[in-house]
């Protein structure tokens, strides 16, 4: 269903074991960084009211899931720690148009955020099968339910809004691009790393 080129090494799994709460931080700030993206997506298309309503669904779900990795971190005598550098995110993000049309940004803006909820839909189904701990194992599989719903949310609306651009030729250019990127990474204890 998701596309990706290329997936996760399950031994990733290994490295985010040794070290349960670094990978809790940091998606505990993957979470918060969500619900930011869906609210800057708000306010600049804010003319699209079915657009604006889904993704304050989505950010009311990004900020509960910010709250849920809180709430184990908080339960397991960890400390949330400060915000980290998505570098994964970062790479993908040179992939979008500056410039261009409103049209064209908008696609690629929600393209470039289907493309994330993807991969980590893709981690979080490996950490629900692979991880040792039930509990997080459990956890996992539910955000991952969850992930994919917010993936098929950008996909439809990047399609919807889309009018003049060739969304599906963009995914896939995006598709190709988040693979080469993707090869550096799988190698720490973060949900992109």
């Amino acid at each position: 269903m998701l596309g990706l080129k290329l997936e996760t090494d399950p031994r990733w799994v290994n490295i985010v074991e040794s070290n349960i709460e670094e990978i809790l931080t940091d998606h505990a700030w993957c979470e918060q960084k969500a619900a930011s993206n869906a609210i800057s997506l708000i306010t600049l298309n804010s003319e699209h009211e079915d657009l604006v309503t889904e993704l304050l669904v989505i950010a009311r779900e990004e900020l509960e899931h910010f709250q849920m990795v809180h709430d184990i971190i908080k339960a397991r005598g960890f400390q949330l720690g400060r915000e980290r550098k998505d570098s994964y995110v970062n790479e993908l993000f040179k992939f979008m148009i500056k410039g261009g049309s409103r049209i064209q940004r908008l696609v690629d803006r929600l393209l470039f955020s289907a493309m994330i909820e993807a991969r980590s839909c893709e981690r979080f189904k490996l950490l629900s099968e692979k991880i040792n701990d039930k509990e997080l194992a459990k956890f996992y599989h539910e955000l991952m339910i969850s992930e994919a719903g917010h993936y098929t949310a950008f996909i439809k609306f990047a399609k919807k809004y889309g009018v003049g651009v060739d969304v599906d030729k963009r995914w896939k250019e995006l598709i190709e691009f988040e693979g080469q990127v993707i090869k550096n990474y799988g190698k720490s204890e973060t949900i992109h790393g």
